[in-house]
This record gives C-alpha cells, structure tokens and sequence, in this order.
C-alpha cells in the first residue's frame, strides 16, 4: 500500500551547518507517528521540511512526498494551495498562530475562504463546523470570542480547528501539549487521536515527552543530531532501545523520587516546630470587566482561604489546573499582588503588609525562578549584571570586585563557567539560561527560593539535569523550596509535601509519597488518571502481550 507521506534521504543545511543528515520515514492514513528527541535534534526542523517552510538560506535535498505528489518539486504558489487544504499544522503556542485582533470564528473561517470559493456566510459555517468537532460548540465558546477570552487549552483547541477545517489528509502537531495542564492534555491528546482515527487522517506528533508519545502513538521516530537513530512500533521500540541516545532519553523521561532532596524531618511536623513560611486565610479576588453601566463590576475570586506551611530544608509542592489559582497565590506569596483577607509570614515576620528596609530584607530572604528565564531577563544586560540585580536588596551593597567573585561562586554552583559572566542571555541555551535564573535567586543567600514551572518548557534531557541540580543544591546548600507545577511526574520527583489546589482552595495535602499513592479527593485522583506514566504504559504493554 502507498503511504500517505514518505521521505527519502532528507538533508537541510544552513550555512556549513547541517542541520538534518539522511532522514527517511513514512507515514500511513490513519497512523499516528511520534517524532521524539530533545531541543536541537531536529524534530521541528523535519515538520518545517515537510511543510516546505524552511528558513531562506537553507539548502535541502531528499523528496518529501504527499499522496502521490512530490512536494519538494512544487512551486511556492502551489505549495499554498496545498498547506492547510491537504497539509495542516498546529504549533505549541497557540497564540503565536492567532491573531489577538480577530474573532476566532473570522479566523477560522479565513483559512477556509483562502482555499475554497463560497460567501463568508458559508465560510462561517464550516468554521463553526470545525470548532464543534474539536469540542467547542457554539453554545460554550461564542464564534465572536477573541483569542485572549479563552484558557490555553482552548486557544489549542482553535489553532487545532484552524487546522483541520479543510479536512486534510495529513497533520503534524509540534509541541501541541507542553505548555497545559494534564487534564488539559489529556483533552487534547484525545481529540488528536480521535480526529487521526475518524477521518482517516495521518498524524505526526512532535514531542519531547515519551510518556506522551507512548500514550497515543502507533510508531516512534526518535532524533539525534539531526538523524533518526531509533524508529519502529512505538512500545515495542520503546523496550528494546540500543541507541544510547535514546536510552538517555528514556532514563531520563522516567522521573523518581532519587531525585527529591531529603528534607530536614526532625523539623517538619514537630509540634511547636517554627515554619519558614506561614500563609493563613489567603483570600485573592479579581475585579472583572463590567457588564452594565448600572452595576458594579464583579469579581472573581481566585484564592479562597488558603493556608499553607513551609519548614526549613523541605521541598514544597504545589500543584493544580490551568485556572485553579496557583498563580494568584503564588503572587500573593512574593507580595505581589494585594490579597483581600489573610497574612504571609516568613522568617516569623509578616510579609504581606511589610514595607521599608524590612520589606527589603524578606525580599532578599525569599526569591524566585520562573518558566520562561529569557522573558524575566533583559536581553541588554550582561549575565553578571543580571546575576547581581538582587543586590538592591542589600543593605549595603558589594563593591565590583566582590560582586564579581560572588557571581562567579553561584555560576559554579549551578555548573556554569565564571567566564560566562561576560556573555549575554542570547548565547546560552534553554536549560543553560534557567541555570542563570537559578544563580540569580541564589545570588542574596535567601531561605526559601519559589519555582513557577520552572522545568516545564525543558526538554526531558535539560529537565532531568536542572532537577537533579536542584536536589544537589538543596542538599549541599540546605535550601528550601516551594515548586509551584502542573506536571505531577515533576512534583512527585522532588517534592517532600505536596498542597493540591482546585478553585482557589487546597483539596488535599500530605506527604508526596502518600499523597500521589493512596488519594482521598476526587479531583487528586483525576489529575493522577490524566498524567501519562511511561513506566507504566511499558508494564501494561508487557502484561498484554504476555
């Protein structure tokens, strides 16, 4: 039978860069094929050759070819008729795909106007056609919605609609899932599959999360360097990997409490044991838009009476949804955002209402790392300046050269060169300028650092190796920790206690072990079934074929 997509000897270079070396794979209707490797191994440059979208002064050779049809021989004029008509993609940030101006209804119907002849009217409907098969039905998500009225996992579900509107016969998803939640993905990965399934559609999955890939795959191509160095049925492909990159893969992907730092025992439970942080009855409301001029604007309340403890030495986990209030408590934790009702001690001293030079000596006491280190750093400032920022927080502020032997003492501590002090943001990696945020929160000697995502944009390698420094640091350098995460897998490797959040409240909350064990909320209990296991996807798999 003729595969659906079939590539030959595929090369793209850039420059004296080559960037993929030989690829070769084939895809069949109604298959769903999982391509896997971390940051730089050529997954998202191999859908870019695919959809013929490749940067300017790249040079290819290879044939990619669609139904029959040899697409590296088309011509630009043609290649636009066939993206999004017979070749569609969805990228991971949905937000980069849509226009923030435009109804979601107009731009889905736009795609449709592009490729077929028809009145807007007609156009509409198909759009509203698309949005319904992708779960949002015209009476829970409006066609006159604009993209920033909807949550992420909704925006997915557009730019996914946006897609598949034209029904074409094969679509790649780059990245669709990193960024949500595992009750979000699942709904996500659910519709792809079922869509792959129904409409006999091809499907390429790109991700650099195994236990994703495992779950709804048929096939697995994982990338090296550019090249494919392991390909097959995925599960079976799974069990008996010999690439030691993609055994490297795998170990990592398998995330295990070896790498929760152990915490201080003697001092968590105790009963008239100090804790490092108190939060008692955090109330945090929204003021929303206003519906009447003849009412006042209501409000949403995001933090309902939230307490929660932390002691010196232990790693904290906080998890929750998109929308369950974990950044709204987060900020309010940072005094960030004022809270309606409630207090934040740290240290024994109340935070929340501090001001002065005891604001300023909490601040330097508690510091934080976020998601996204290339969006909190000024792309301007050389990495010793960005390092040495917190030390407005000082009471008396280190001279040049103490600053720099500072610098250079935590670029060490997170693994990085002294040298690299004098490089700016651009040149590092990923995984390499999280380090960076690391040796900034570290740089004051706070006793609590607070994590929001901090690992969750990472690939599973450069994730391992920032989890494992954490615990390193944690123990070497008795830290505590507050790890905010949508990712259970990521919480249940370090983590000593975890708090559950649901709809601005703390659900359930115990020991981690204990916790994602033997769950006693509803709700625990449905993010543990949504979060993929790769462990244990493996194991059902042998017990099936046995």
């Amino acid at each position: 039978m003729t595969p659906l997509l079939s590539i030959e000897s595929l090369a793209v270079s850039i420059g004296e860069v080559q960037i993929l070396k030989d690829v070769s794979l084939q895809v069949a209707r109604g298959e769903i094929l999982g391509l896997v490797g971390a940051s730089g191994s050529g997954k998202s440059m191999t859908a870019l050759a695919i959809m013929q979208l490749l940067p300017p002064r790249a040079r290819m050779s290879g044939v990619v070819t669609l139904q029959g049809s040899v697409l590296t021989s088309r011509s630009e004029a043609q290649l636009q008729r066939i993206r999004g008509r017979d070749l569609g993609m969805v990228f991971q940030e949905p937000m980069s795909a849509l226009n923030p101006a435009m109804r979601i209804g107009d731009q889905v119907a736009e795609t449709v106007r592009l490729h077929e002849s028809g009145s807007a009217s007609q156009a509409l409907k198909k759009a509203r056609e698309a949005l319904d098969s992708v779960g949002l039905a015209s009476d829970r998500s409006a066609l006159d919605r604009y993209p920033h009225e909807l949550s992420g996992g909704q925006r997915q579900r557009v730019a996914i609609a946006m897609a598949i509107a034209l029904r074409p016969s094969l679509l790649i998803a780059d990245e669709p899932t990193t960024a949500l939640d595992v009750s979000t993905q699942a709904q996500v990965l659910d519709l792809l599959q079922g869509l792959a399934r129904s409409r006999a559609m091809g499907l390429i999955l790109v991700s650099h999360d195994l236990a994703v890939i495992a779950q709804v795959t048929d096939r697995i191509a994982v990338m090296s360097e550019g090249a494919i160095v392991e390909q097959g049925p995925t599960l079976e492909t799974l069990r008996h990997l010999r690439h030691p990159y993609a055994r490297a893969l795998l170990a990592a992907a398998e995330l295990t409490p070896k790498r929760r730092a152990p915490a201080l025992e003697s001092a968590v439970g105790m009963p008239g044991s100090a804790a490092l942080l108190e939060v008692r009855g955090i109330v945090g409301e929204y003021r929303l838009p206003r519906r009447s001029l003849w009412r006042p604007a209501p409000t949403l309340r995001a933090v309902d009476g939230v307490s929660l403890t932390i002691h010196r030495g232990e790693t904290v986990g906080l998890v929750g949804e998109s929308g369950s209030g974990k950044s709204s408590l987060l900020r309010a934790i940072l005094g960030l955002q004022r809270t309606r009702a409630g207090e934040v001690r740290l240290l024994g001293e109340v935070f929340s209402t501090a001001s002065g030079a005891a604001l300023r000596r909490l601040r330097r006491s508690m510091q934080a790392v976020f998601q996204d280190p290339y969006g909190s750093f000024d792309p301007q400032w050389s990495v010793e300046r960005l390092i040495a920022e917190p030390f407005h927080l000082m009471e008396v502020r280190p001279g040049a050269a103490e600053r720099r032997r500072k610098v250079a003492r935590v670029l060490e501590q997170v693994g990085l060169a002294p040298a690299d002090a004098r490089r700016h943001p651009h040149e590092f990696s990923g995984g390499q300028r999280q380090r960076i945020a690391i040796a900034r929160a570290l740089i004051t000697e706070p006793a609590l650092i607070v994590f929001d995502e901090a690992v969750s944009a990472l690939d599973v390698l450069v994730r391992a190796q920032v989890l494992d420094l954490l615990a390193e640091l944690s123990s070497r350098l008795k830290l505590t920790y507050l790890f905010v995460s949508h990712d259970l897998n990521v919480v249940g490797a370090i983590a000593d206690r975890v708090y559950v959040m649901q709809r601005g409240r703390i659900v359930e909350h115990g020991a981690t072990a204990e916790v994602f064990g033997s769950p006693q909320d509803p709700y625990t209990k449905s993010l543990i079934a949504a979060t993929p296991r790769l462990a244990a996807l493996l194991a059902r798999a042998d017990v099936q074929r046995e």
